[in-house]
Parts: structure tokens; sequence; C-alpha cells
């Protein structure tokens, strides 16, 4: 337990009242978008309001625990933990149980946990404490691919399960190793795979092809100072063209329909009108009635608990991923403005005190918790708004549910802990 000198140890308290905030409206929410009838208790155990009271409950207990123990703790156990949530995923294929098509919860009796809202602060733990030894250098290849090797774990085997709403979240760690060190040549490479996703599935293969042969041939012939041979510059081409094949390949056979049609809503992609109003009422029921709601709220909104849209239940799974459009109508642009400044704050303070770590664990796991808080932030909103293809991921601190509730607490008050004793020596 907690024996570290405690002369001018303290908490961050923008950030503790920044998370207070975010899970007190929240919960407002859940109540809104889950009540039926008149409240009688707002500890209703048969509400999803009245559960998610007793999640908060115990996140003040979970928040004691974990600032109890001393700093260090989370530096040397961080393998241990790591492996601990790396063995709980790949104990749901054996004992997981399905949830809306997705094996990623374990049954407890009437409750669930759900692994991969845990695996988000181990893998950061884990990659924190990689890239803070000594002997690890980030600009040799092979400490990259170790680096990755550690996130691209967790990822495939959430995603073997069937929650790629989950896997796209460890994305977020390119923005650590990219802060650093990592060189700005993977930045261009990963921004040019998007481009060329996007462009391969709007356009086809021959479009995509020709735009990447101007470009790349146009940097070529403008380029006056270390300019490459014409060679590498065709092998670009044709690495570009194989890839958009791929990624068409990857579209047709191996997503599913109902991951088909969110993405060709969003791109625009189908062109008879019969099949696309047919798709819209199949994937895109929850999205129209989501921006239905937001959209009736106006500038102020309609009044806590007298949102026409979200008591009439237009907007299915309303209290956990599409929580948003509850805020949206119930308080509209204003409180959803507050929302967004919410977690604009939370995020900016938590890059800003990263930065003033003197520890390299405590600040790549600082970017780690801001990345990880960004990447579901921007996802869910967005997807809400109908901004980015529909993917089922939380709104943190604010969705439904004790394990992602409990997920983010964990992984944001180890960094509290982390930040309040950066002043004594390591």
């Amino acid at each position: 337990m907690n024996r570290e000198n405690h002369r001018g140890f303290k908490f961050d308290w923008v950030i503790i009242v920044l998370f207070l905030l975010l899970v007190s409206f929240g919960w407002l929410n859940i109540m809104s978008a889950s009540h039926v009838g008149e409240i009688e208790s707002y500890f209703d155990m048969s509400q999803p309001y009245g559960k998610h009271s007793v999640f908060i409950g115990l996140t003040f207990v979970l928040i004691v625990l974990i600032l109890s123990f001393e700093a260090k703790f989370y530096e040397r156990f961080a393998s241990i933990i790591y492996i601990v949530a790396m063995l709980a995923l790949v104990g749901l294929f054996i004992f997981g149980k399905d949830v809306n098509g997705a094996r990623s919860w374990y049954g407890i009796g009437s409750m669930t946990i759900q692994p991969s809202e845990f695996a988000k602060f181990a893998t950061a733990l884990a990659v924190a404490k990689y890239m803070s030894d000594l002997q690890t250098d980030m600009n040799t290849l092979k400490h990259q691919l170790r680096a990755v090797a550690i996130i691209v774990l967790p990822a495939i085997l959430i995603l073997l399960q069937n929650d790629a709403g989950s896997t796209l979240v460890y994305a977020a760690f390119f923005f650590v190793f990219y802060r650093e060190g990592l060189q700005q040549i993977y930045l261009a490479i990963a921004l040019s795979i998007i481009i060329l996703a996007v462009l391969a599935l709007k356009f086809g293969i021959l479009i995509t092809a020709i735009i990447a042969a101007v470009v790349i041939f146009g940097i070529y012939f403008f380029r006056r100072k270390k300019r490459a041979s014409i060679v590498q510059s065709i092998v670009i081409l044709l690495i570009c063209i194989s890839f958009s094949s791929g990624v068409k390949l990857f579209y047709d056979h191996v997503l599913k329909p109902h991951q088909q049609n969110r993405i060709s809503l969003w791109l625009r992609l189908e062109k008879d009108p019969v099949k696309l109003e047919r798709m819209k009422k199949a994937e895109a029921y929850n999205l129209i009635q989501s921006e239905k709601a937001i959209s009736s709220g106006g500038f102020s909104g309609k009044g806590f608990l007298e949102g026409t849209r979200t008591t009439g239940k237009f907007v299915p799974e309303q209290h956990t991923d599409y929580i948003f459009s509850t805020v949206g109508e119930e308080w509209g642009f204003l409180g959803t403005t507050f929302v967004v400044l919410l977690f604009v704050a939370l995020i900016i303070r938590i890059l800003f005190l990263a930065e003033s770590q003197k520890s390299q664990f405590s600040r790549v796991y600082g970017y780690a918790v801001a990345s990880i808080l960004f990447i579901h932030f921007t996802i869910n909103t967005g997807m809400v708004m109908g901004m980015i293809p529909t993917v089922g991921i939380p709104l943190p601190f604010f969705s439904y549910g004790g394990s992602g509730l409990w997920g983010f607490t964990i992984l944001l008050f180890i960094f509290v802990k982390l930040d309040s004793n950066k002043i004594n020596e390591w």
C-alpha cells in the first residue's frame, strides 16, 4: 500500500471535478433515456438508472483503492496486469457469454463483466512500461514492432469476439508513439492508407489508381531535391493499387452484410433507391432517430425528462451508445456544447499534466489515457451525428454500464495517482 512521502502530495482536482461532472450529468441522461412512467425511486434496480447509481457508488470505492496504492506499484506490475487482462480476453472464447452477437462478456449471476473495457488501461500500462525501459529505442524497427505487438494482441482478441468498435480504440496508441518520437513517415503512411481505402470504396480501383499515379508522379517531377528514382515511384504506385484492391476484396468478401451497409450508407455507395431505403430502415434506423432527436432539441432543449423522442423510446440503445442524442434533445445545443467542452477540457488537462511528468512512464501513460478518451469521444459523438459509420462504442463516463464506467475510472485515476507523485523522487 501507499508508503510514499506525502510532503507536497496532492491530487489534481481539475481532473477530479471534470470527472464528477461527466459522471453526474451522464447519470441524469441515463435516467431520461431509460425511465418508464413516474420515477418512484432513484435506486430502482429494475431500471438502468437504478443499477447505474450502484455502479457509481462502487466507482468511488474503486477510486479509493486505486489511490491507496503507491504510484510505483503500477509501473512495477504493469506487465503482470497486462498478462492477466490478456488471459481474461482469451477466457471469453471458452467461458464468454454472447450478447447481441458479440462474445465479449462474462456472466456473473444477473450481471455481466466486459474484459475489453479493462484491457485498455492494462495495455496503456504495458506500453508505458515498455517505452520507458532504458533499453527501448523507438527509432529502431525492432522496438517499434514490439511496441505494436503489445497493442495488436488485445486488438485481435477483441476483434475475434466480434467487437469491432472496441478494436478501433487501439488505434489511439498511434498518437502516443508519435509523441515519443515515431518518424513522420508513419503518419504519412497512416493518412495515405485511410485516403486510399475511402477512394477505393467510393470511386473504385481504376479511379483510385489514376489519382494515386497523378499524386506520386507529380511529387516525383516537381521535387527538385532528393528526387527518388522512377522505379521507386512505380513500386509505390503498385503498392497503392494492390492495397486498394485488397480493401475492395475485404469489403466485398470479409465484412458482414450489416458492416457493409453501414459503410455504404456513410459513403453513399448505394445507387438503387429501393435498396437504399431498405438499408436505411435496417441499418440506419438508430442513426436517423438519433439525428431527429438531436435536431428536435434546438438551442436550449426540451427540458429534463421532457424529450418526446427519448421518453417515447424512438432511439434504440439510447442509454448506452446513443446517450449523446438524449443530451441533444433535452438540453439542446447548450447541453451538447457543455458536454463537448467538458471532454475537451479533460483531455487538454491530461495532456498538460502528462507533459509536466518527470517520469517517462507517467508521461507515456498520460498520453495513452488522453488518446483513448479522445478516440472514444470522437467516434461516439461522430457516430451519433452521422459523421462516421455506426460503431458500437460507449461515451466515457457517460454511457450506461458498470464495466465501461469502471474501466475508464481505473484508466483515469491511475494517471491521477501517477501525477500526484511527480514531485517525489523516483
